[in-house]
């Protein structure tokens, strides 16, 4: 009998400002796998989660929908919560970030690490949007790689090269809010101070078996660039706690969102009468997992411990990485439908399907998995519906027809059986080391035998000769205790189909009893526990997918407008000016001598205009409306010809084509009447 284990297991925290996706899920169906495995083994385990609500994302996606962050934050968390749920993963409490306990854990272990001389301040030159009047958040900058190149790359690391850096280290950086290019200002920021922690973090990451072998060795890159400190402030406007003592100075959201698993847990604990300080004192000899992406290893496996152990908690026992989730061999498309959110699956596909696809692909190392949709369809009919389902629904009428639904009193094939043993304790340990796809792979061989064995006694033969009864009875009973057997094993996997089973098999499917055949024992009238995907299905899914993307650019073409912002058909008149203020404008007539679209922008064409004194370059957004390009050529029109050039991701726009209309496909560049001349003046 093995020692009961006390457990605790949380999942990385979705972001409160989008949906659930199928990436996502790989995550929450892993942990949900191993949760439900360790309590079929009779561990203590709890199972927590919370939605990541802080940071500039949030407050700028709020915005954009007229309504407050907090109130965000609870439409997602609900969204979230029934996503999560639809895939039958049973977190014992799905909480949030914005909540009084994180906020009360997060001023708690700042303070600690404060009276500790682990916090310093000073004042640093930081990325500004001109535009927005706002610092940027390192997410909130994009630009070229200072490491590898790669463009497009955020502010604060690189994934095509998971290089790390300052977002000012960044070649050609620009707003992603704006599009504007960020100034340097002065600001003052605190920073925790990880390089006091160099040793006890290379000794927990080498010698503690919390990191996986390959992710240590990866993490070894940081120890030998020298660690360096860790800049925990953001200035307002940002949507977080407030750093006790200071003015308009808040926690970055990567400090207090590892600490909503703390605050999840508690208050969970206070509502169940369970002791949260015994599991994370720092004397605490109960387990800590997380389990997370890989882009998201420094944090947990670096800052989050550094973090516990300067503030006196336990650090975490495992954290268990997995890779991205690909579709077809590719990155989740949008366009072409494989970027599926959680909620447009389950609209057409069991969650039990992909639980029984991702966990016959997950390892225990971090690496992509790829969900290839035809795979998909035939692996889930032939395993579940094939080889586990169909023994059960073609030998169950045999003992209720003809046996009165009772099971034979011995066992006909004795070396059938042993095999259930055999694989027993290689399952159990691929289940606790997270070796999902092993696991399947056992369990699936001991239903090839169970079938072999069907096929061979041909229990539908047998029923035809009355002299063959007793054996009849034997066999089949010998089948649906495999089936008892498989299902067993996959519990984990399938909750819902081992719900209906044990129902079926009236029995509760205990591991510890999977090697011990039900025999003189009464089953229940067999009904169907899984059908078939139809390509048709997946079909229909990526089609809504589709939609959703055409809805999203729908909602998005609607928000670039300001048809929603007034009650009448017109835009509201600006603010009065004088004609001193209007004379400060430059407008001038130009032509279009090229015009073109730009490779990445989803609303630009670049336009060369000739201004009769000099040909400019000017990027516009009317690429909605001029779907060909050539139709301007030749085209004059109107632009700002004193407008400050703007330095642009995808170069200098050096002007402003002037346009009428409400956005989308209603936008119209104006013309002057022929007889007007490149570089007049428009008065």
């Amino acid at each position: 009998m093995t020692k009961k284990r006390s457990i605790l297991v949380t999942s990385a925290l979705p972001y409160a400002n989008g949906p659930i996706h199928l990436g996502h899920m790989l995550e929450h169906i892993q942990s949900d796998i191993f949760v439900r495995f360790q309590r079929s083994q009779n561990h203590e385990v709890y199972f927590v989660c919370a939605d990541d609500c802080h940071g500039t994302p949030v407050m700028i996606k709020a915005n954009s929908l007229g309504i407050t962050p907090e109130q965000l934050i609870e439409q997602v968390g609900i969204e979230h919560k029934s996503d999560i749920e639809g895939f039958l993963v049973a977190y014992d409490n799905y909480y949030k970030t914005h909540s009084e306990e994180n906020k009360v854990f997060s001023q708690e272990i700042y303070k600690k690490l404060e009276q500790k001389g682990f916090i310093s301040t000073k004042t640093i030159s930081q990325l500004f949007d001109p535009e927005k009047n706002m610092f940027l958040p390192d997410r909130f900058v994009k630009g070229t790689c200072p490491k590898c190149g790669a463009q497009d790359q955020y502010g604060d690391n690189c994934e095509v090269c998971s290089a790390t850096y300052n977002p000012t280290d960044l070649k050609d950086a620009y707003s992603t809010i704006s599009g504007a290019k960020p100034i340097l200002k002065d600001s003052l920021h605190y920073f925790f101070d990880l390089p006091k922690f160099n040793d006890f973090l290379h000794d927990y990451v080498k010698n503690s078996n919390a990191i996986p072998k390959e992710m240590a060795n990866k993490l070894e890159e940081w120890f030998t660039q020298g660690l360096k400190q860790w800049d925990i402030s953001r200035d307002a406007p940002y949507f977080g706690f407030e750093i006790p003592n200071t003015e308009n100075k808040y926690f970055y959201v990567w400090l207090d969102a590892p600490i909503g698993y703390m605050a999840s847990f508690k208050n969970f604990c206070d509502k169940n009468n369970v002791d949260f300080d015994s599991f994370f004192n720092k004397d605490s000899d109960k387990e800590l997992y997380h389990f997370i992406g890989k882009d998201i290893l420094y944090f947990h496996s670096l800052f989050w411990p550094a973090t516990l152990h300067g503030a006196d908690y336990r650090v975490p026992s495992g954290i268990f990485v997995h890779g991205y989730v690909t579709v077809n061999g590719a990155k989740m498309s949008k366009s072409k439908g494989t970027f599926i959110k959680a909620n447009t699956y389950l609209k057409h596909l069991k969650p039990e399907a992909l639980r029984y696809y991702f966990a016959s692909k997950m390892t225990a190392q971090a690496v992509d998995l790829d969900l290839s949709l035809d795979d998909f369809i035939a692996k889930v009919n032939s395993d579940i519906v094939g080889k586990v389902v169909n023994l059960a629904s073609r030998t169950a009428g045999f003992i209720n027809k003809r046996f009165d639904g009772m099971l034979a009193n011995e066992v006909y094939d004795n070396e059938l059986m042993q095999k259930i043993s055999a694989i027993k304790d290689s399952v159990r340990d691929n289940f606790d080391s997270r070796n999902y796809q092993e696991a399947i792979k056992l369990i699936m061989s001991l239903a090839d035998e169970a079938n072999r064995f069907i096929d061979r006694e041909a229990p539908w033969v047998l029923a035809k000769d009355e002299s063959q009864s007793d054996k009849l009875h034997k066999v089949c009973t010998d089948a649906l205790n495999c089936f008892k057997a498989l299902i067993t094993y996959l519990a984990p996997v399938l909750p819902n189909v081992a719900h209906d089973a044990k129902e079926f098999l009236n029995d509760e499917l205990l591991f510890e009893n999977v090697d011990k055949p039900l025999l003189n024992h009464k089953i229940n009238k067999f009904k169907p526990l899984f059908t078939r995907i139809e390509k048709e299905m997946v079909d229909a899914m990526i089609e809504d997918s589709k939609q959703d993307l055409i809805e999203a650019n729908k909602e998005n073409a609607k928000k670039d407008t300001k048809e929603n912002t007034a009650n009448s058909e017109y835009e509201p008149l600006e603010n009065e000016i004088s004609i001193d203020d209007f004379a400060k404008i430059d407008l001038r007539v130009a032509t279009i001598l090229k015009a073109e679209h730009v490779e990445g922008a989803k609303k630009l064409l670049r336009l060369e205009v000739d201004l009769g004194f000099e040909t400019r370059q000017i990027f516009a957004g009317i690429k909605s409306a001029y779907k060909d390009p050539n139709e301007l050529v030749g085209r004059q029109i109107i632009v700002v010809a004193n407008l400050k050039a703007r330095q642009m991701k995808f170069g200098l726009s050096q002007g402003m084509a002037m346009a009428a209309g409400a956005g989308g496909e209603q936008i119209y560049l104006l013309s002057v009447d022929s007889g007007a001349k490149n570089g007049d003046r428009v008065h």
